[in-house]
């Protein structure tokens, strides 16, 4: 069944003109066909078309289910984004298929991308929402400078990531080894130039953990969804033990 995103479909029992267009004129559905519609925060809508309108698709709701995300914790990535706009985008449709809660755009002292427009990266997320199957979509802040983030509450555990050459990687424990399953986690990963040493004071004295992500250097994007996609493989273990 074919599916589409609206967060307000339970109010306006139609499709979002975009979204219109796909349906009717795209993959040509008609009136009595059925459809799944996700409003991103968890409900999942499965309705009959009432209105074939390439603009204003119109709907009926036939039933509600609730999907909350299947990992049942907060996974919360910050990110510096990259020079290439498109390094960003790709790591966005990655993490969220693979599944996270919030996306922070960081920026940082090294950072050579200072301005974001997060209108495109916002559709990709949307898009990656659905092909993945997903009725949740993470939330997507805008650019956040690193030392409000540090600032911020934040229950769970904290990590960053960083190549320092002052303590050797030895030292550092292994993101995979530190990580806790079923606990809400933050991890910040810093941009092409990696964060100053000031920064990572920073956020040590904020709390936040230091760790490896292994033996490699890894891009920046690279090392956002390398964290995410250990955070799934570590809870599917432990959930099996």
């Amino acid at each position: 069944m074919h599916r589409f995103y609206n967060p307000d479909i339970a109010a306006t029992l139609t499709l979002t003109e975009e979204e219109s267009k796909h349906c009717v004129r795209v993959l040509r559905l008609s009136e009595g066909d059925c459809i799944e519609v996700v409003d991103g925060r968890g409900n999942l809508y499965t309705c009959r078309i009432t209105l074939a309108h390439p603009k204003r698709c119109g709907v009926e709701i036939v039933s509600i289910e609730h999907k909350p995300p299947h990992w049942g914790h907060k996974i919360v990535l910050c990110v510096a984004p990259t020079k290439l706009m498109e390094r960003m985008e790709d790591m966005a449709d990655r993490v969220t298929e693979m599944g996270i809660d919030r996306l922070v755009p960081i920026l940082c002292q090294n950072s050579e991308r200072r301005q974001l427009k997060t209108t495109r990266l916002a559709k990709i997320m949307v898009s990656a929402m659905k092909q993945s199957l997903k009725a949740t979509l993470p939330q997507l802040d805008e650019m956040t400078p690193l030392g409000q983030l540090l600032d911020e509450p934040f229950a769970g555990n904290k990590y960053i990531a960083y190549i320092d050459p002052v303590l050797p990687r030895e030292q550092r424990k292994s993101f995979a080894q530190a990580y806790e399953p079923e606990r809400d986690t933050m991890i910040v990963i810093g941009p092409e130039g990696d964060f100053s040493p000031a920064e990572v004071q920073a956020a040590l004295a904020a709390g936040f953990m230091p760790v490896s992500l292994g033996e490699s250097r890894l891009r920046t994007e690279t090392a956002a969804m390398w964290a995410v996609a250990a955070c799934h493989a570590i809870d599917q273990r432990e959930s099996k033990t």
